[in-house]
């Protein structure tokens, strides 16, 4: 496990998932967990305190909510009326 401290992260991690899932002992699996959580964007501090992570630039406006469902927007119903009845022609 000193060698483990001595590499770096992210190589280890990939050393780590070159093995197959099956192949992997108990012990592995643990560090990858522990390995997945340190290099999270989040877990790394480069974000401000108020949590914008790896975000760039200024804040922006919030965005809208998307639409649940099939992932298109619905258009509301058009209503529709009859038509006039047709006048009649005087002779």
């Amino acid at each position: 496990m000193t060698d483990q401290k001595t590499t770096n992260p992210r190589r280890r991690l990939q050393e780590l998932q070159a093995i197959p899932e099956r192949l992997r002992t108990e012990e592995q699996w643990d560090e990858i967990n522990e390995l997945e959580i340190t290099l999270a964007p989040v877990n790394r501090g480069e974000g401000t305190e108020q949590g914008q992570g790896a975000r760039r630039g200024p804040p922006g406006p919030a965005k809208a909510p998307r639409p649940s469902g099939d992932g298109q927007a619905r258009k509301p119903f058009k209503k529709f009326h009859k038509k006039p009845p047709p006048k009649d022609k005087a002779p």
